[in-house]
Order: C-alpha cells, then sequence, then structure tokens
C-alpha cells in the first residue's frame, strides 16, 4: 500500500534557485558542498542551479570527485551488507516507489556505494541524516536528473 507523502515546509534556503558560483568547473559538473548543504549544478557563465540537500551523518562523511555512472528512474534499493548488520530491520530489497528511501530518481556515483537520490523524508533537507548518500526532495531530484548526463564529473567537498 502506497501512502502519499506528507506536504514539508522546506527552508527557503533549500529551495531550488539559480545563484552566483566562481568555479573553473564545465557547465553539466555537479558539486556538493556537503558543510553548506548544497550541491551546484554548474550552468556557466558564474551561474549555478543550486539545490538543498542532507548529507552523511558523523561517522560516514566522505569526498572526492567521480563521475555518475548510471541513473534510475524509482530505483529499487538493496541496502549494502554493512548497513544490514546495522539495522537488522531492514528489508533484502525494496522496490521502487513513493515508501521507498531512494525517491523519484538516483543518480549513482562511480563505483561507490553512494548515489544522489530522492527521499521520501523531506524534512531531513537540510541535516545530517543519511549513510553516505546525498537526500533531495523528489521534485528537486527529477529535475538534476532530467538535467544530467551519464559521465557528468560529480565533486563531494
Amino acid at each position: 500500500q502506497l501512502k502519499a507523502p506528507k506536504k514539508v515546509r522546506l527552508d527557503p534556503r533549500f529551495m531550488r534557485q539559480v545563484v552566483p558560483l566562481r568555479t573553473d568547473e564545465a557547465a553539466g559538473t555537479i558539486i556538493v558542498n556537503t558543510s553548506e548543504k548544497f550541491l551546484y549544478l554548474v550552468l556557466g557563465k558564474g551561474k549555478a542551479l543550486r539545490y538543498g540537500i542532507g548529507t552523511a551523518r558523523d561517522g560516514f562523511e566522505w569526498s572526492g570527485t567521480h563521475r555518475i555512472t548510471r541513473k534510475a528512474e524509482w530505483p529499487g534499493w538493496t541496502p549494502p551488507a554493512e548497513m544490514r548488520k546495522r539495522r537488522p530491520d531492514l528489508p533484502a530489497h525494496m522496490p521502487g516507489g513513493l515508501n521507498n528511501p531512494l525517491g523519484a530518481r538516483a543518480l549513482y556515483i562511480g563505483a561507490t556505494l553512494y548515489r544522489i537520490h530522492g527521499t521520501n523524508e523531506p524534512w531531513t533537507i537540510g541535516g545530517d541524516v543519511s549513510s553516505g548518500c546525498i537526500r533531495m526532495v523528489n521534485d528537486d531530484v527529477v529535475d538534476l536528473y532530467a538535467r544530467v548526463k551519464i559521465g557528468a564529473k560529480v565533486i563531494v567537498l
């Protein structure tokens, strides 16, 4: 049984918006600033599309430069073995849908276990909440998914 998501008021600073951004990175590059809780999609000419994000809780932080290697709509979720050890209540696999923690879209980051994905918990945006993945509200991840190509550079700071 699918449940419709609750309406949540997002803090206005985490709402999607075009902002100035000084960078030498090419248009189409994703820059994730985990300390600020923002993901920037470089548009070029000193501008970026900024999205609010939820990031890793203590002990799960990471950084690096990778590429988007796969994209999926309403992805299924198979929690990694380490996560199932910590949380034995998790299912071995959960099909995609409204109740799936990966939300509406997922962009897979290199050979890592991490993704940029939607969430069925939009109130977590702006917090340190994940096991390393970058969370976005579903409307934002659908927007980003449509704009980003496989092979796009991802820089996680």
